[in-house]
Order: structure tokens, then C-alpha cells, then sequence
């Protein structure tokens, strides 16, 4: 009885320490050296991935990061940055709370009572989630190539009595545990249909009414409130589908939304007016969703502008505001 009472505790203990463990999922970028204070803000920047995203795929020493070589280039510039880690696949509300748990931990960590968050994809109402319920968090919030009035590939997905079904079971069974077992995080949750459902436009448009923000115009085609009682928000994204015909998985994934909206307006996953907020920083830049975050590998157009100057560029901005 004792010995099964003690093996009861040791697996229970076991499952207690990886709990806690899994719960460690924000990576801060530590430079062996700084060259400049650059990009040095006031308060910290973190970064959150999109759908399917991750912070690190991998391990330290053999692995690749979602934002790829963006964070060490700015740590090397002076800034504080911070990957963090939601849910691959999740509506914005979880994967919102989610991030306040870790947004709090940096402002834990740095001192700091705010923090700069950058959102790519699906993060852009992640972050918008996290200023809605704990504003005094926020310093500001950047979209890039963020769904913040949906993607039209959502609802097609949803309405599809074929493609609904099949991409839940795939992705709640094989692809979300795949991901979320080679980024170390594992007991995260897995739904694709609240996931879709939050990148849809049906269901960004609800979101919209339900957590209402200035940065977001009436339309597309007006400008958003550039701050709102100290809080500051920006956008960027590109307009491009194929820029490199050796990245295979980009060219792949840059079909999507043009099949959803026969046309070229978008960076092959997200069309252009639904990443508008705030102040646009530009939004025909020769990006896809991918090259937008560096990835795959840092491949690209040879014409394109290098993603990671861009957010050295976009850090340099906030500091020069004060944030």
C-alpha cells in the first residue's frame, strides 16, 4: 500500500513539475553583445505568432524561431524582447488569456508595467484581446499582416461541409499535438473550429463588436485612431503571394487567399484591408505572410526589404515615441 501511495506521488509530482514547466513559455533574447541602443524601448517587446504558430520549433541549439533572427538582431540593438507562446490553434479569447498570463510575467521579470506587443496573423486579436480586458498593459500594439477584419479563407473553410470536418479532426488530432509537442508545450488546448471561426470575417466582425477599439476605422478605407489614453497602434503588411520559388512552403500557403478572393490584395493569406489599423506603416510592401515574419529561413524576393530591418526599424519608432 505505501509503495503504491509513493508511486502515486512520484507520478503525480512528475505531472505537477511539467505542468509548471509547460507554463514557462516565454523566451527572452539574450545577446552575448549589444552594438547600438538602436532599438532600445522603454518598455519590453513580445512578440506573439499566429495560427499554427510557435515560438521555437526545436531546441536552442537546432532549431527555428517564428519570428526568425528578428529578436536576437533587436536584443543586439538595445531592445528587451520576449517570444511568446499561445496556442496554435485557438479562438482570441483563449489564446488572449493565455498571453496576459505571460504578459504578466514579463512585466514580472523586466519591472517594467507595460510592454509593446507585436502580433502577426491571428496574434493582431490576440494582442487586441489582451488591451481590451488589462489595458494598463499595454504600451502599444503592432499588427503585422494581422487578421483584424478576418480572413475570407476562414469562412470558406467553415461553410465547406467537406474541409470543415476533415481540418478539425487533422488538426485537433495530429497537427496542432505535433506542433505543440515540438515547440514544448504540450498541454496547450486544440480547437480548430474556434480557431477558424476567430479568423473568419464573420467571427473578427463579432469580435470587433464585442471588444470595439479607435484603431479600427469604419472601413478600410479610413484611417483608425493612431493612439487611444497613452496607448499606440501601428500596422504593416505585404502584397505579394510568391517571391521565391525555392521556399516550397511559402508558395504553398500564398495560394489560399487568392482562391478565396480572386485577386491579388493580399500577401496570400490575408487581404490587405484587413490589416489596417491604426497608423499604417505601409501595406504593399513585396512580403508574403511568411516572408512578413522572416520565415522560411529568411528566404524572399531578392528586390524585398529585409523583414528584420523592418522591426528594427518599427523598435526604433517606439523609442523615438517614448514607448
Amino acid at each position: 500500500m505505501k509503495k503504491g501511495l509513493l508511486f502515486i506521488s512520484i507520478i503525480g509530482l512528475s505531472i505537477a513539475t511539467q505542468s509548471a514547466s509547460a507554463l514557462n513559455v516565454i523566451q527572452q533574447a539574450i545577446p552575448s553583445s549589444t552594438t547600438s541602443d538602436y532599438a532600445k524601448t522603454q518598455y519590453p517587446i513580445a512578440f506573439v505568432h499566429g495560427m499554427f504558430g510557435f515560438e521555437r520549433l526545436g531546441f536552442e541549439s537546432f532549431g527555428m524561431d517564428y519570428f526568425y533572427q528578428i529578436l536576437p538582431d533587436l536584443a543586439r540593438h538595445g531592445a528587451t524582447t520576449f517570444a511568446t507562446q499561445v496556442s496554435p490553434v485557438e479562438s482570441s479569447e483563449i489564446r488572449g488569456e493565455q498571453l496576459i498570463g505571460q504578459v504578466e510575467e514579463i512585466i514580472a521579470i523586466t519591472g517594467k508595467p507595460k510592454v509593446n506587443l507585436i502580433g502577426h496573423s491571428h496574434a493582431g486579436s490576440t494582442i487586441r484581446y489582451v488591451e481590451a480586458i488589462k489595458p494598463e498593459y499595454v504600451a502599444s500594439l503592432t499588427g503585422v499582416g494581422a487578421t483584424f477584419r478576418g480572413s475570407r479563407i476562414g469562412d470558406m473553410t467553415l461553410e465547406n461541409p467537406v474541409t470543415n470536418p476533415i481540418s478539425s479532426i487533422m488538426v485537433d488530432h495530429l497537427v496542432g499535438p505535433i506542433l505543440t509537442w515540438a515547440s514544448h508545450n504540450p498541454y496547450t488546448t486544440i480547437n480548430m473550429h474556434r480557431g477558424l471561426v476567430s479568423v473568419s470575417e464573420a467571427g473578427s466582425a463579432e469580435f470587433n463588436a464585442k471588444y470595439p477599439t479607435p484603431a479600427l476605422a469604419s472601413s478600410c478605407d479610413q484611417n483608425g485612431a493612431y493612439s487611444n489614453q497613452g496607448r499606440y497602434y501601428y500596422s504593416w503588411t505585404g502584397t505579394a503571394q510568391v517571391t521565391n520559388v525555392l521556399d516550397v512552403i511559402d508558395m504553398a500557403i500564398s495560394t489560399l487567399a487568392p482562391i478565396a478572393y480572386r485577386n491579388l490584395d493580399n500577401d496570400g493569406v490575408v487581404p490587405r484591408c484587413s490589416t489596417h489599423f491604426g497608423k499604417v506603416i505601409r501595406d504593399d510592401y513585396k512580403l508574403t505572410h511568411l516572408d512578413e515574419i522572416n520565415l522560411v529561413l529568411g528566404l524572399r524576393d531578392v528586390f524585398a526589404p529585409d523583414p528584420v530591418s523592418l522591426y528594427r526599424q518599427h523598435a526604433n519608432r517606439l523609442k523615438l515615441q517614448g514607448l
